[in-house]
């Protein structure tokens, strides 16, 4: 993902919608996100028109309604916001950004064992 192609936070709410339907018209993008807040329809055309001139999302225009899906993996998407975050907010350091987080919210004693598994495979497998 080129740095000019980073997603606003709109564009966000619409990648997250596309990741979680899979291939989708603006009909059925709109809907869900009327669901969560008051928006226009020719919004979310719009944005998701420019999503695809930016790169974010591709349109498939064989059918009479386009769909659009997201060009990038949800997970890439992630690793992109996830290191802007890390630099603009915490200086680059993962271990203030972790303690912040978990500080913050509460975690599923299933999330807490997947980071004491992550945290035992980072030490080397060490007790």
């Amino acid at each position: 993902m080129k740095d000019t192609s980073k997603p606003t936070e709109a564009e966000l709410e619409i990648l997250q919608i596309v990741y979680q339907l899979g291939p989708s018209t603006v009909r059925s993008v709109h809907d869900e996100l009327a669901q969560q807040r008051d928006i226009g329809y020719t919004t979310t055309l719009k944005n998701m028109q420019n999503m695809a001139q930016k790169g974010l999302l591709v349109r498939d225009e064989s059918a009479k309604s386009h769909i659009y899906s997201a060009k990038v993996p949800q997970e890439k998407t992630q690793k992109l916001l996830l290191d802007r975050l890390l630099e603009t907010a915490f200086g680059g350091s993962a271990g203030r950004m972790v303690l912040q987080a978990l500080g913050h919210r509460k975690t599923s004693p299933e999330e807490l064992e997947q980071i004491k598994a992550l945290i035992k495979k980072l030490e080397g497998g060490k007790s």
